[in-house]
């Protein structure tokens, strides 16, 4: 397969202006409108990032409907040769992207290759697609005289995916490869708050040399979004982000006739039976609630501890806590990193002091964190809130920063009715070391991804990832099986010979 693997240097710069990808080249931006990338850690502006006008977007999508014929044409065994490539570039660049999205998210530089890592296991997984599109398609012999029924799954046209900041190298990666394997073309806009991964990986696309029009990446703002959604020539919209949003993207998608998976927020809580390992437990805890620094939908911010187990739970809480590093995504020692924005900060004081408001108790405070390196970072120090209750906000809305939201349950029954209060249904864990409690939780908690002694329950590329409520608009999640229906439709085809 020809390839630019020769032309395009493993290492790449990142551009002082962000540019989209159209047509298998770069193109300008030409827009009086946008807005600076800054790093969230140290105040230092990476890159310009202009938003992409209605006419830019039609441009886009004009330029892939007119790919779309002859990559469908083109075989599924073909396509996938593509997506090889496409993991070996990415592999080579991963090193490159991971401090990109460092740079521009705040998160650690060990949390940025893990995002990478599960990007590039959705690339692997979508590169079976020839074996998942024949699973998924069926045939019946002799459902009449001379007569025999089967169905084949065929793309539906331009596709494109509405991305957020907080995983800005992986989830543009639940959706591109699959819906270019299955012979659909793609327009990713990536969150206008960190654009500079999806960047890097476009020049991994590029030295892929995928045929012109199939992949493309156009930059914006809401404005950019809507274009998109009321675009006549797209069949087909992906999104990830606040529940409000997800709404929105949900309806006036559908309005116009779109398919749509719209994954939206979360409250998740973590629960801690009296059978739990606790000094196991605690470690993979801290880490959901405080890793990414909480900005992510499967953070089990809220913590509930079932009778003795508490005052156990508590004190190991307390000691994981004071271990932890604030600071510079960029330096090795660093667990928990800036939040997005300066607003995204003052946000979670709002809602920390909210809490305290309602009757909360407040044991350790991060609010005034301060770096002496980053004194213009979007610092919160790791917090932690005692004796909440389940009509406070603090655990009812999703707060996407370092915050613990720590309660008691006499029983699991009590903690399950507590796990299902919320309008979301994203995740929730439970840690035991019980299979019946394991059974029962799975089965009575309102949740799409149940974890057991796992507090990140995010799944594999192979499997869909979950969602219910408030968490998600739809019924064809990202990833796995889901992907496939999503990206194509059944075709049902009847033939009778009468020679036979």
């Amino acid at each position: 397969m020809t390839s630019k693997q020769e032309q395009s240097p493993a290492a790449t710069a990142v551009p002082d202006t962000v540019q989209n990808y159209v047509g298998g080249e770069w193109r300008s931006v030409e827009s009086d409108d946008g807005q600076p990338l800054v790093n969230p850690a140290t105040g230092e502006t990476l890159a310009d990032v202009p938003y992409s006008t209605a006419e830019t977007v039609d441009e886009a999508v004009q330029t892939a409907n007119d790919a779309f014929e002859d990559w469908r044409a083109t075989s599924p065994v073909d396509r996938v040769q593509y997506l090889f490539d496409l993991k070996q570039e990415l592999e080579d660049r991963q090193e490159d992207i991971a401090q990109a999205l460092t740079r521009e998210h705040g998160k650690t530089l060990a949390e940025g290759r893990g995002e990478i890592r599960r990007g590039i296991e959705n690339v692997e997984v979508a590169a079976g697609i020839p074996n998942m599109l024949r699973e998924g398609s069926g045939n019946v012999e002799g459902i009449g005289t001379n007569m025999d029924e089967h169905a084949v799954r065929q793309p539906l046209g331009v596709f494109t995916a509405i991305t957020p900041f907080n995983f800005p190298a992986m989830i543009p990666l639940w959706f591109l490869p699959y819906a270019v394997a299955t012979g659909n073309t793609f327009i990713l806009k990536p969150s206008e708050k960190v654009p500079l991964s999806s960047q890097l990986i476009f020049e991994a696309i590029d030295a892929v040399d995928f045929p012109d029009g199939v992949v493309n990446l156009v930059n914006g703002s809401a404005d950019t979004v809507n274009a998109l959604l009321e675009h006549d020539d797209i069949a087909g919209v992906s999104f990830v982000g606040s529940t409000p949003v997800a709404q929105h993207i949900y309806e006036t998608a559908a309005e116009h006739g779109k398919r749509v998976q719209a994954q939206g927020g979360a409250k998740n809580y973590a629960v801690v039976s009296e059978d739990a390992e606790i000094e196991e437990s605690v470690p993979n805890i801290i880490g959901s609630v405080y890793g990414n620094a909480g900005q992510r939908c499967l953070a089990n911010d809220v913590v509930v501890g079932i009778g003795d187990a508490y005052d156990d739970l508590r004190e190991e809480v307390l000691d994981d806590i004071d271990d932890l590093t604030v600071g510079n995504g960029l330096d090795e020692d660093t667990d928990v990193g800036p939040l997005i924005t300066g607003e995204s900060a003052d946000r979670v004081v709002e809602m920390i002091e909210d809490a305290i408001d309602e009757g909360a108790d407040l044991v350790v405070d991060g609010r005034d964190f301060e770096h002496p390196d980053y004194p213009e970072g979007n610092f919160l120090g790791p917090t932690l809130l005692e004796n909440v209750t389940t009509d406070m906000d603090i655990t009812q809305t999703e707060i996407f920063g370092p915050v613990m939201a720590l309660t008691k349950a006499d029983d699991l029954d009590e903690a399950i009715e507590m796990v299902n209060s919320t309008e979301y249904g994203n995740a929730s864990s439970l840690y035991t070391e019980n299979g019946a409690e394991a059974r029962k939780y799975r089965y009575n908690v309102d949740a799409g991804n149940i974890g057991i002694n796992v507090g990140v329950c995010a799944p594999m590329g192979f499997f869909h990832f979950g969602g219910r409520k408030g968490s998600f608009f739809g019924d064809l999640h990202a990833q796995g099986e889901d992907a496939v229906n999503f990206y194509t439709d059944k075709t049902i085809e009847i033939q009778r010979w009468y020679s036979n």
